[in-house]
């Protein structure tokens, strides 16, 4: 099976697709490790879209049953077939905010505020983040998702609400069984 699992940024898609991952031996990709080039200050350098999507589509042609976490919206109508199962997360704005902050400080610690380089990073990316809800922002927002999902082949399963990982496994799980 080929599961997709993609909402906003700190929804939970990397934390879904990792347990579910372990808990059904499928291999795991991650959109961000195809998105974004490796550097030595991470998320900085986008990947040439051509090269991202024949790396990735190299990559899940490998695997009979795989999950892939994050959003794909943009990156092309051949992923609109791809999967078997689509999982949509979303999580109450104020939730996911405090998550994104709590995140990105674990990443970067006190250099969210101190250096004068992350963060401005830090202020765009949580700006960019906060539109997501009320589609103020330019790229991924709950509308732009809502319009790829509504035009995807396969079922999607919506979990919304601050629900567990263990809910959320267990949602997925039985939708599975359904299929």
């Amino acid at each position: 099976m080929k599961i997709h699992i993609m909402g906003a940024s700190c929804a939970g898609s990397t934390t879904l697709g990792a347990a579910l991952a372990e808990r059904l031996n499928y291999p795991l990709f991650d959109s961000d490790k195809y998105f974004w080039e490796p550097t030595e200050k991470p998320f900085t350098l986008r990947r040439d879209p051509e090269l991202r999507n024949a790396r990735i589509l190299h990559d899940t042609a490998q695997q009979p049953d795989w999950i892939l976490s994050g959003s794909m919206v943009s990156w092309g109508s051949e992923w609109l077939d791809m999967f078997d199962l689509v999982v949509f997360l979303y999580i109450p704005h104020h939730i996911r905010m405090q998550r994104l902050h709590n995140r990105e400080l674990e990443r970067y610690g006190d250099a969210i505020f101190t250096d004068p380089e992350r963060a401005a990073n830090y202020q765009a990316f949580i700006k960019w983040a906060a539109g997501y809800d009320d589609n103020t922002t330019k790229g991924r927002t709950l509308q732009v998702h809502q319009n790829w999902l509504n035009q995807v082949s396969s079922p999607v399963l919506e979990i919304k609400g601050d629900t567990t990982l263990q809910q959320r496994i267990d949602l997925v799980l039985e939708k599975m069984n359904e299929l």
